[in-house]
């Protein structure tokens, strides 16, 4: 028995010694984790699940000098905060992604013309870090006119499931998918599947002027059952293969709070099987609902994999958001598997942080290698990163970085390439509106995780800097992202 208890001990050293040394490290890349873990937080008691990523770090120029990652247009995070914000607290460290609060917000930029995408850069002196620069790098889509879209093959895929049933679930799907209908023209056709205990078709493909017979689909579904999501999953698949449009828009459309637990249930089959669709040319967007047994961590996975974008829905205004101010951009893929690869300067450029896409960073050889996927940009999308530089003491020319912007037409499968040049003259003390809402949000995440790179962010920065940017804001989306920002301020001071 002694040496049953002197084994189970030195097992339990050896795996706290284990522990120990990756905290030392930095820890593990990726811990998932209840939201009801993070105790210094005082989430309320669920199973929401999300994937915590470290923060890219400060590099070195001399051993990197060159950063690549794939664009994200998802915004499910910035709905999320707002969720948890608007329910008094501050939300878990997992469910806190810079670039998508960053993109959640539409920014003025013109359209490229004669491509899909255009590059537009910008440097000014870093607001929360006052001896470094911020450089700002933004691809604009470019715009289409709605009558000229090609034709679209939806499958809406839609859990049914007994957790589906509070309010902010299943009746905020059926609004939501509602009012995408009132959009739909005749050449585009919508289908419907269902899944809890089972899955079933309820609305076979139809067109989209038929709106009676859809919205009277859409009004019938009611939620009951255990989550046979894998089985909804392979039906709306064959759904959509056998209306398949050639040059078309042919895209399953999953509305779901996340929860998989009949059929094809692992993260790794699901992507498995998403990818191989993808591939035959039939996307996936994920819409996120409801609160208690959430899955940031799947949907966002599963979205990314579909070469589709992951947006959470936590209001009827954010549906309208979505669904019908954004639909083009949020169903229509203009760019795929775009992919960023800045190269530094090191007689200019002394160290650089990539703020946010964690989870997108690449290998500096997966730029070039046209058999790797990454994002997709749809029609008229602005996405924004942002780089903290760290200059070297110079002359007041010279070039700063080299930008290369790589994508692929929507059915195509050789990549294109685009790429600019940002200089020390360049920099500029008086920056954009653009540039100072964007990055006013930017600080805003650094708060909220309460970053080791926050520098002198403060709460009252980030509302200063984004009053001065508010510009004409006729939707209220920058107002309420400063009504959000004195929430936090007021959540932080009383825990």
């Amino acid at each position: 028995m002694k040496k049953i208890l002197f084994v189970l001990m030195g097992i339990c050293i050896l795996f706290l010694s284990s522990c120990a040394k990756n905290l030392k490290d930095g820890g593990p890349q990726y811990i998932k984790y209840n939201s009801n873990a993070v105790i210094d937080r005082g989430e309320r008691n669920s199973n929401e699940e999300y994937d915590y990523v470290d923060e890219n770090p400060v590099m070195d120029v001399s051993k990197y000098p060159k950063s690549t990652f794939s664009i994200d247009v998802d915004t499910a995070s910035y709905a999320n905060v707002r969720r948890y914000l608007n329910e008094g607290a501050l939300p878990p460290m997992g469910a806190i992604r810079t670039e998508e609060m960053v993109n959640y917000f539409s920014y003025d930029y013109p359209a490229p013309e004669d491509k899909p995408l255009a590059i537009y850069t910008e440097v000014a002196p870093c607001p929360w870090n006052y001896d470094r620069n911020l450089a700002m790098i933004t691809i604009k889509g470019k715009e289409m006119d709605v009558s000229t879209f090609p034709e679209s093959n939806l499958v809406f895929l839609i859990d049914v499931s007994g957790s589906m049933s509070s309010s902010n679930k299943l009746p905020l799907v059926k609004s939501a998918l509602s009012m995408l209908v009132e959009n739909l023209r005749h050449e585009d056709r919508i289908s419907i599947v269902v899944y809890g205990s089972k899955a079933r078709t309820v609305l076979e493909p139809t067109r989209g002027d038929q709106k009676d017979e859809i919205i009277e689909a859409i009004n019938s579904l009611e939620a009951g059952g255990s989550t046979a999501g894998g089985a909804g999953l392979q039906m709306a698949y064959t759904l959509a293969n056998e209306y398949y449009v050639e040059g078309g828009n042919n895209r399953v459309i999953l509305a779901t709070d996340g929860d998989f637990n009949v059929g094809i249930s692992s993260e790794e089959e699901l992507i498995e099987f998403i990818e191989k669709k993808r591939d035959m040319g039939i996307f996936l967007s994920v819409l996120g609902f409801g609160t208690g047994n959430y899955k940031d961590s799947k949907m966002e996975k599963l979205a990314d994999s579909g070469n589709g974008n992951y947006a959470y829905i936590d209001n009827i205004n954010e549906a309208n958001k979505v669904l019908v101010e954004q639909m083009s951009s949020t169903l229509l893929t203009i760019a795929k598997d775009v992919k960023v690869q800045v190269d530094f300067n090191p007689e200019t450029v002394k160290g650089y942080r990539l703020i946010g896409y964690e989870n997108r960073v690449l290998d500096n050889e997966d730029f070039e290698n046209d058999q790797k996927d990454a994002g997709e940009i749809g029609v008229g999308f602005v996405v924004t990163a942002f780089y903290e530089i760290i200059p070297v003491e110079t002359d007041d020319t010279g070039n700063l970085m080299n930008i290369k912007v790589r994508y692929k037409e929507p059915d195509g499968d050789t990549s294109e390439l685009i790429e600019k040049d940002i200089t020390i003259e360049d920099i500029t003390d008086e920056p954009s509106m653009n540039f100072l809402f964007a990055s006013s949000v930017t600080e805003f995440s650094l708060l909220l995780r309460n970053s080791k790179y926050k520098g002198n962010a403060s709460y009252e920065s980030v509302i200063e800097r984004a009053t001065s940017a508010l510009g004409e804001d006729e939707k209220g989306y920058r107002t309420e992202f400063i009504r959000l920002v004195n929430l936090a301020m007021e959540i932080d001071e009383r825990d």
